[in-house]
C-alpha cells in the first residue's frame, strides 16, 4: 500500500503529542471538520495514509511524529462553524488549556436542531479560532453541557489534550458540579440524596423521566434557605455525582419539589413569576 500524493484538498501534517494515541477517524474529523461518520468514510475510501502507508481501519491509533495524510476531496461540503464576534463571552477564567465561561441563561451551547446561529460555540469560535480542532468539530471545546434555561459555569477544552483530560475526569467522576436552585415548598429534611435512575418518558419522548431500566443517576441537595416570602420555597446547593439530561430538574420534581420555573417538569405555579428554569451551575 502507498501513500496520498499532495495536490489540492490534501491535509498534512506530523502528528502532535496531543494526538498521540488518539483514534483515526477521529483525529481525521477533529483536523478537517466533518463529522465522524464522514471520516470513517474517507478512511475506508483509502483516503487516510500515516508514515506513507494507508490506513484501513478508523480504530487505528495514531504515533507521535508520523505524517498523517488526509485527502479531503471526498467531502461533500464544509462543516464548519462560522464564528460570530457579535456574541458576548463572559470569561471568569483562562489559561493555556481552558476557559471557564459563565453561561447567560437564554443562551444555547452549541449548534443542532432550531439552533444553528447564536451559540455559545459559535461566539467561543471568535475568541479562540484553534477550539475549531479540539473535540467533537459540531460542538469543539465542548465538554460538558448546561440546558439553554441554565445560567452558570462551564468548562471549555482549548486543546485535544485538555479535551481528553477533561472527559476522561468527568467519565471517572473527579469533578465536582454544585448548582443552586429555588424549588416550591420546604423539604422536610436539611440534606438528602435523590438516587434514581433516568430515561425518555414513555409518554413524551422530549422529557426525561425517573424510569426503572434507566441510567444510574445520583443527586445530592443541602438545603440554605426556606424562604416564606413571595411563597413556600427553598434554596438548595445540589451536588451531581452523575451528568444526565435534565437531571436535578427530573430528580427535585419526582420528590415533589419541581424548581421554580421549570414549565416541562411542574414548576410554573402562582405566585412567583420566573421566565426560566431557577437553576444557576455554581
Amino acid at each position: 500500500m502507498t501513500g496520498i500524493e499532495p495536490g489540492p484538498g490534501v491535509v498534512e501534517t506530523v502528528v502532535p503529542n496531543a494526538l498521540a494515541g488518539q483514534r483515526v477517524d477521529r483525529a481525521v474529523a477533529m483536523l478537517t471538520g466533518c463529522t465522524r461518520a464522514e471520516a470513517s468514510a474517507l478512511v475506508d475510501a483509502g483516503a487516510v495514509s500515516i508514515g506513507g502507508r494507508l490506513v484501513r481501519r478508523g480504530a487505528d491509533r495514531l504515533v507521535e511524529a508520523t505524517v498523517l495524510v488526509i485527502d479531503t476531496g471526498g467531502l461533500a461540503a464544509d462543516h464548519g462553524i462560522t464564528p460570530d464576534p457579535g456574541i458576548d463571552i463572559t470569561v471568569v477564567y483562562r489559561d493555556d488549556d481552558v476557559f471557564v465561561i459563565d453561561k447567560p441563561a437564554g443562551m444555547v451551547v452549541h449548534p443542532g436542531a432550531g439552533a444553528e446561529s447564536g451559540t455559545l460555540v459559535h461566539g467561543l469560535l471568535a475568541l479562540d479560532p484553534s477550539i475549531a480542532s479540539v473535540g467533537d468539530p459540531e460542538r469543539p471545546g465542548i465538554v460538558h453541557r448546561l440546558d439553554k434555561g441554565t445560567s452558570g459555569l462551564l468548562v471549555v477544552a482549548r486543546t485535544a489534550a485538555a479535551y481528553d483530560a477533561l472527559v476522561g475526569a468527568l467519565a471517572a467522576r473527579e469533578v465536582e458540579r454544585r448548582y443552586v436552585a429555588v424549588v416550591w415548598g420546604h423539604l422536610e429534611h436539611d440534606r438528602g440524596v435523590v438516587d434514581a435512575p433516568l430515561g425518555r418518558s414513555r409518554r413524551d419522548r422530549t422529557r426525561q423521566a425517573v424510569v426503572a431500566d434507566g441510567r444510574s443517576a445520583r443527586t445530592h441537595y443541602e438545603v440554605q434557605r426556606r424562604p416564606e416570602e413571595p411563597a413556600d420555597v427553598s434554596v438548595l446547593s445540589c451536588r451531581l455525582e452523575t451528568g444526565r439530561t435534565h437531571q436535578i430538574r427530573v430528580h427535585l420534581s419526582a420528590i415533589g419539589h419541581p424548581v421554580v420555573g421549570d414549565e416541562r417538569y411542574g414548576g410554573v405555579r402562582d405566585g412567583i413569576d420566573f421566565a426560566r428554569p431557577a437553576l444557576h451551575a455554581a
